[in-house]
């Protein structure tokens, strides 16, 4: 389950842990006051240390904390400090990830000065020494979990698994063997509207069936963001479509040092990690 760090949340912690929730992902994007304001964050970093004890209190041992760097004129001894004080906290996961500014919003409207991109690699690469150094071991593009503490949900959505979207906004991906094809939905986000339209096909906001030419980049777009990558056996599996789809395209990612591959096992060599959206562009479907 998702929290933010507010003092309305917390107080069901101890509701949401005896329900049978075992995880708890916090989104305290960082842990100084200033930078919060920044950000437009309304809880402060007292608000979130409280969040993560009572969280601990609760009876969660698997916390993940979401944690920013690059902020809004943020130095890089700020975001190493706001790493230190993140682990000092415990927590069996890391989701670190670098701020973006998205379209549509205050800040893509109003742009903040952001540490330029040498500042924002430096931040990056101290960052995941440190937590090399703490025991995290980086799973994902932007996830560190404590051994046999990576989040199972996340890595079936990343291998490109089914999962069902259940509630107000909510979104799934359900395969239909049967008939070798996969859908994707997104629930009505307005809680009133959904109550509404429950048991009526209108509660779908959106629902695609994705064609086979878009199948293989989907599929890659996610599982090339784990380090290890996957077992070619998974692309079968989980697309209905034979390895020989890509085949072009992974000898080109192989041949630009993006992505390294055998007969059991696909994955993304560091400089593919690094400029994932170059090796991704690979596997688009042609035009």
């Amino acid at each position: 389950m998702e929290a933010n760090p507010g003092a309305i949340e917390q107080s069901k912690f101890a509701e949401f842990r005896s329900t049978g929730i075992n995880r708890l992902s916090i989104g305290i994007q960082s842990l100084n006051d200033d930078l919060l304001q920044r950000i437009g964050r309304v809880h402060s970093a007292r608000e979130a240390y409280r969040a993560v004890e009572h969280a601990q209190d609760a009876g969660f041992d698997r916390i993940n904390l979401d944690l920013m760097y690059a902020l809004p004129s943020q130095t890089l001894p700020q975001a190493l400090q706001d790493l230190n004080n993140a682990l000092a906290l415990e927590p069996s996961h890391l989701s670190h990830y670098q701020m973006t500014i998205e379209p549509n919003t205050w800040f893509h409207k109003h742009p903040p000065t952001t540490p330029n991109d040498d500042l924002s690699w430096a931040m990056q690469s101290q960052c995941q020494q440190q937590l090399r150094e703490a025991g995290f071991e980086h799973y994902e593009v932007s996830a560190y979990a404590k051994p046999d503490k990576q989040c199972r949900h996340n890595i079936n959505y990343w291998q490109y698994g089914d999962y069902l979207g259940i509630g107000a906004g909510a979104h799934a991906k359900i395969t239909d063997a049967a008939q070798q094809n996969i859908t994707r939905t997104a629930v009505v986000k307005h809680p009133n509207d959904y109550l509404q339209l429950a048991s009526t096909e209108q509660r779908h906001a959106t629902k695609e069936v994705l064609s086979r030419s878009e199948v293989p980049f989907e599929f890659m777009m996610n599982a090339l963001r784990l380090t290890e990558g996957f077992p070619n056996s998974l692309f079968f599996e989980h697309t209905g479509l034979p390895l020989g789809t890509i085949d072009s395209a992974l000898q080109r990612a192989e041949d630009q040092g993006l992505l390294e591959y055998d007969i059991q096992l696909i994955r993304p060599t560091e400089q593919g990690r690094r400029f994932l959206n170059t090796l991704l562009e690979l596997f688009l479907p042609a035009t």
